[in-house]
């Protein structure tokens, strides 16, 4: 290895070659991995010479071998894990593709044979649960944001500049304002020449509303993540619409008021179709007559900590120093202030951060008798997730979430009950403490019948874009004519048409022995955790609850 670290635009003839079309390569910004944006390479700005140029043949032999194209790089946007497990199978394919033409790159190859034959197929690998090697660091990293908004700006003529391999090197798209002294300010030079200005460009579009949304921007750049509505398949075998129960005073279980409830269809796995109207779910409040355990913390200052980060939606600030957009009126008022004498203070941009929550989470807690099972030190399952509600549930309601709280557990299909512990429109106070405290577990898991019964409530009463719902619960559905393939395809199939109609899902085992591999057949590939306790996955649930509210923006395959 030298020790030297030439220009990269060295690596530039280099890089068309493998790539087919002209493309430039520049230094990334410092601490940042090696990628492409479509048109420019970056190499590692702390690299070597000898690792820069690996970096380059493996960035260019994705562009050339069409790796990055917009039909594949959509599927990775707000998927970094799967975007990692992608550049390992498909940078080690195209590679070896790469050294059959250019012997150099035979140097970046390892012995291994490629794992797949076309790019369709390393994404089929990266999203299955297959186990793979990392990739090597100097493959660099994939950015499909950069890489789509290339693709949504591409389609123009060649210039004369492409054609002679002439490009702009700045890899961050600052201002060339920027190298100007220090000393002048950009707004005093706003005002020098306010027809030239860049800024003075944007106050105009924004002036007579021909300005850009934040939509407007990059893909990916401020996502909703919980807006999307995915319509339920139409035709044979649509799923069917649940049936309202008009209830009788007879009928109604556990309370004479706030009693709720319809009939729901249910998966055969078996006939590969619904049984409309199959299951009774029964929703009503808990009658609390025993104070809150005091054993029950109802505070985790890391969950809370962690949750607070939670930012969904971007919200507007005004009157920044720095932003992406210019403040009309300030930077009138600040116009104002200078012909007037006065040396104001120059924020006169809009900044857009994702700090605006708008989330609503339903906590459905497994309240049936399987979760009886103990740990070595001798306290239930069912404890164990009762322990996790409360401080979950108070950390949500006091960042101003909106939460409520019930229970599931069946008697047979016709007696699926929910009972509730906390609605969405009170406090997590002492009668919902209470309630929980009075809430045993007793009957058996029909989890799918009690997974589409929560999705019906928190889709009525949430009153958010956003909303999620969490499911603690062993993973062990079971019931008269519940159990085995039956039980987990239906309860899979419940969490997929949850988010298909816009509610994202994730799902804890908390003080569980259930193995993964049974897991992963009940919760399919919505988003779950395993832990001893919720101390082990409060550090990580902001992870959590971001990587499930993102699913619902990123692209699934057709289910048949």
């Amino acid at each position: 290895m030298t020790t030297d670290r030439p220009n990269p635009q060295r690596l530039r003839f280099l890089a068309g070659f493998l790539v087919g079309r002209p493309v430039d390569v520049a230094v990334a910004p410092a601490g940042e991995p090696a990628y492409t944006d479509g048109e420019v390479i970056y190499v590692a700005a702390d690299a070597d010479a000898d690792r820069q140029r690996l970096q380059m043949l493996v960035q260019g032999a994705l562009l050339g071998a069409g790796s990055l194209d917009s039909r594949y790089v959509k599927q990775l946007r707000a998927r970094p894990a799967l975007a990692r497990r992608y550049l390992a199978v498909e940078g080690h394919r195209v590679l070896v593709e790469a050294a059959r033409r250019l012997p150099l790159a035979q140097e970046a190859t390892s012995d291994s044979p490629p794992r797949s034959a076309s790019t369709s197929e390393s994404l089929q690998i990266a999203a299955s649960r297959t186990k793979l090697d990392a990739a090597p660091e100097w493959f660099g990293s994939i950015r499909p944001s950069k890489l789509v908004r290339a693709h949504m700006s591409s389609g123009t003529r060649a210039t004369d500049g492409d054609a002679g391999m002439q490009f702009d090197l700045d890899p961050t798209g600052a201002d060339s304002e920027d190298d100007e002294p220090a000393e002048k300010s950009r707004f005093l030079r706003l005002f020098e020449a306010p027809l030239g200005a860049a800024a003075t460009a944007s106050f105009l579009r924004s002036l007579f509303g021909s300005s850009r949304s934040a939509g407007d921007e990059g893909a990916g750049g401020e996502l909703s993540v919980g807006s999307t509505l995915r319509t339920p398949r139409a035709g044979a075998g649509a799923r069917p619409a649940p049936t309202p129960i008009r209830f009788t005073g007879a009928e109604k279980p556990g309370a004479t008021v706030g009693v709720g409830g319809s009939w729901f269809p249910e998966w055969d796995v078996h006939r590969s179709g619904y049984r409309e109207d199959w299951c009774r779910v029964v929703d009503f409040p808990v009658t609390a007559t025993v104070e809150f355990d005091a054993s029950f913390r109802t505070h985790d200052a890391i969950l809370r900590r962690r949750l607070a980060r939670v930012g969904l939606d971007p919200a507007v600030l005004r009157r920044r120093p720095d932003g992406d957009d210019v403040d009309t009126d300030a930077l009138i008022d600040l116009s104002v202030d200078l012909h007037s004498g006065f040396s104001p203070r120059e924020h006169v941009y809009i900044d857009r951060r994702k700090i605006t929550r708008n989330l609503g989470v339903l906590i459905l807690l497994d309240a049936s008798g399987s979760a009886i099972d103990t740990d070595h030190d001798g306290l239930a399952v069912h404890d164990h997730q009762r322990r996790a509600a409360a401080p979950l549930a108070t950390a949500l309601d006091d960042l101003g979430d909106r939460v409520a709280v019930y229970g599931f557990r069946s008697q047979g299909r016709r007696a699926v009950q929910l009972p509730l512990v906390k609605s969405f429109g009170e406090r997590f106070g002492a009668a919902g403490r209470a309630r929980l405290a009075q809430l045993h577990p007793s009957g058996y898991t029909r989890l799918g019948a009690g997974i589409r019964g929560a999705g019906e409530i928190i889709k009525r009463t949430a009153g958010t874009p956003h909303r999620l719902l969490v499911v603690p619960s062993d993973g062990f559905p079971y019931d008269d004519g519940y159990e085995g393939r039956y039980a987990e395809a239906d309860a899979r199939r419940a969490l997929e048409e949850l988010r298909g109609d816009g509610v994202a899902c994730l799902c804890l085992s908390i003080g569980a022995s259930t193995d993964a591999d049974s897991l992963e057949r009940v919760f399919g590939s919505a988003c779950h955790a395993v832990g001893a306790t919720l101390a082990d996955l409060s550090p990580r649930m902001d992870e959590l609850f971001l990587t499930a509210l993102r699913e619902l923006s990123a692209p699934r395959p057709p289910r048949v």
